[in-house]
């Protein structure tokens, strides 16, 4: 799971909303004995039936409208999987056309989208269409994050807690990669410099692992930031503007704090404003940092578009 973002600016304009409108009396967020795992959520009821939900259990969101063929393809396999899960995930569908100011906040460019938040943050899982196997795939990464790092526990549905899945379902999927279990294992004792190094062997004799990779890439980043204060980051970078190490520093501080889009536009205009090595190091590391965020999220291309146009 990638690009994990802050929701603030969502939640405040899902405050103004509830200003403005009282929640529909016709879907309440929870029935009687549990909580519905498939939810309709418009800009009103988004602060109680996301964020406040997103404490319990990781809440999918699937972006949609009437007119869109390809939704009608997905969303009924996400309430499917959802109704499956058994309040492992609760889905909420948000309707775009009705629901204008959320796709905006969410930098919605295409539907369907499908988002995720755990614990009040924000993590792009896929766009479009995709096969049942990999949404699964995606579905049970983003429980097992949500376990692991939020403490998310799952919700009670129609009584009945949520259960993780047994131990028949849990033989049957495949075990990891073992060329990365050395990095797995550092990683789980917080030795990041023994993950990196575990890593780096991998890559040493299997250049093309992506998974080894993207592992690397993420562990220095964690390195990189260790005890660095982030505001004081960030008014070097203010009072720096063409100091490049200042300014990469600045914008591994943005991407941990969910600010992937000051971090991008950072470094593109650290770009426009050097040349030589020092423009070349900062085009490297923001491309480090889109691999990090992950292609399948919005603010990449976009943020591409803008190298684009500075280097071009």
């Amino acid at each position: 799971m990638r690009g994990v973002v802050d929701l603030g600016a969502v939640k405040a304009a899902a405050d103004n909303a509830a200003k403005r409108a009282a929640a529909p009396a016709g879907k309440p967020a929870a029935a009687a004995g549990g909580q519905r795992v498939v939810i309709d959520v418009t800009e009103a009821t988004f602060e109680t039936d996301v964020l406040a939900l997103s404490q319990q259990a990781p809440v999918v969101i699937d972006f949609w409208a009437e007119w869109c063929q390809p939704c009608k393809q997905l969303s009924p396999l996400l309430e499917r999987l959802a109704e499956e899960y058994a309040g492992r995930f609760v889905l909420a569908k948000i309707d775009v056309d009705a629901n204008p100011r959320l796709a905006q906040e969410f930098g919605i460019q295409g539907i369907p989208a499908v988002m995720a938040v755990l614990g009040g943050q924000l993590a792009p899982l896929f766009q479009g269409v995709v096969p049942e196997q990999q949404a699964r795939q995606v579905l049970d990464q983003l429980v097992q994050l949500g376990e692991e790092r939020f403490g998310l526990t799952g919700v009670v549905v129609d009584g009945a807690p949520a259960e993780a899945p047994d131990d028949a379902e849990s033989e049957e999927e495949p075990p990891g990669d073992p060329l990365l279990a050395p990095a797995d294992e550092a990683l789980e004792a917080g030795d990041l410099d023994g993950a990196a190094q575990a890593f780096r062997n991998v890559l040493s004799d299997h250049p093309a692992h992506a998974e080894a990779k993207l592992g690397l890439i993420n562990t220095e980043l964690l390195l990189r930031t260790q005890g660095v204060d982030a505001d004081k980051a960030r008014a070097d970078a203010a009072e720096h503007p063409d100091d490049v190490a200042v300014q990469t520093l600045a914008a591994d501080v943005d991407i941990l704090d969910g600010r992937a889009d000051e971090a991008f536009a950072r470094l593109v205009e650290t770009v426009r404003r050097t040349s030589g090595d020092e423009r070349n190091k900062a085009r490297l590391h923001l491309l480090e940092l889109f691999e990090i965020v992950g292609a399948d999220d919005p603010r990449v291309p976009k943020a591409r578009m803008a190298l684009a146009g500075v280097l071009f």
